[in-house]
């Protein structure tokens, strides 16, 4: 099920947010988004986030944080990804949108694949002025 983010879910949002950045990103140093746990942890609150809690555990397996049309992140717990929890979370985020946009980066190749497989295009590219990695920007238009 995807739901709305409460403020209960804090925790369990901030650990998949902390071990997906460190899983996918092994090109940045932990260091770098332990770094940036609190200040994350004090916007999410304030944040467009949706959450997929499993139906008979109720554990939330992932999370989707919005900015208006713009994707912050999706993020899933490594012991449930590939099953489709990205997915529906991103079927989500387009049911209420004509246009998404996002920002990947380009070291991250799963991400990629995924985002083109669910009819984003690569739209141009820039750096990450935080970590100076390279990204691409994609977008989904109806």
């Amino acid at each position: 099920m995807i739901r709305k983010y409460v403020d209960g879910d804090i925790d369990a949002v901030m650990q998949i947010w902390l071990n997906t950045n460190i899983q996918a990103h092994s090109f940045i140093s932990p260091d770098y988004w332990q770094s940036n746990f609190d200040t994350v942890k004090r916007m999410m609150p304030l944040a467009e986030v949706y959450v997929y809690e499993d139906d008979c555990t109720k554990q939330i397996g992932g999370f989707i944080g919005m900015n208006d049309n713009y994707i912050e992140g999706i993020f899933v717990k490594k012991a449930v990804q590939s099953k489709g929890i990205g997915k529906q979370l991103l079927n989500y985020a387009k049911e209420g949108k004509s246009t998404l946009r996002l920002s990947v980066y380009q070291k991250n190749k799963k991400a990629i694949r995924f985002y083109l497989r669910e009819e984003f295009a690569i739209q141009s590219e820039n750096i990450d002025n935080n970590t100076d990695e390279k990204e691409f920007v994609m977008v989904w238009n109806r």
